[in-house]
């Protein structure tokens, strides 16, 4: 019996994917909510760990990082449901040594075959990610403009940034400017929206 463990931080798509998946006979699926990761990837030792590429919620704890830390500890495999149009979650995935990749328009039949490579230690992409791949390659943004990205998409003002990142508000605007240069951007707003759709924050 394979044992995979669903993490996503909505019951209805946990509860959804786990009817589906229990339909295979050769499967054992519990769902959980991304605040419980951390104690039930330690008791349950899955031997398949199933998370949205996205990430968690907003106000959960745990990134799809330290959950391919807990997978990795378990003796398990990391698979992830991704999208190839968000290509920062998908080079988040890839950092986080995901084992498979599934197209979330994927059929429920190319899952089931992903969560049998993945248990089997092989590698599984779906070949509708491979655009998605080309543009996940590279990060744009250097990891500080990552973090001032970050703390802008939650509202936070030039002033704030600067003083949570220990940066000069001057300092602060010229990220700015290097990060509508790097996206085509016109103006901070419209970097935020661009950086968040494509998932790099």
């Amino acid at each position: 019996m394979i044992r995979v463990l669903f993490v996503h931080h909505e019951q209805l798509v946990r509860a959804a994917l786990i009817g589906l998946l229990h339909r295979d006979s050769e499967l054992s699926t519990t769902g959980i909510p991304w605040q419980d990761a951390t104690r039930v990837a330690r008791t349950l030792r899955p031997h398949v760990c199933i998370a949205d590429a996205d990430g968690a919620g907003p106000a959960d704890p745990v990134t799809i990082a330290e959950l391919s830390g807990l997978r990795t500890s378990s003796g398990g495999a990391l698979l992830v449901l991704c999208s190839a149009h968000r290509p920062g979650a998908l080079h988040r995935a890839v950092k986080a040594c995901a084992l498979g990749f599934v197209d979330k328009d994927s059929s429920p039949a190319a899952l089931q075959h992903a969560v049998h490579q993945v248990a089997a230690g092989q590698r599984y992409v779906d070949p509708t990610l491979s655009f998605g791949f080309l543009l996940a390659a590279r990060n744009p943004y250097t990891e500080r403009e990552l973090s001032v990205l970050s703390l802008a998409a939650h509202g936070a003002s030039n002033l704030e940034i600067a003083e949570e990142l220990h940066l000069a508000p001057g300092t602060v605007r010229n990220y700015f400017i290097a990060i509508t240069r790097k996206t085509g951007a016109r103006h901070r707003m419209d970097a935020i929206h661009y950086s968040q759709t494509a998932g790099w924050v």
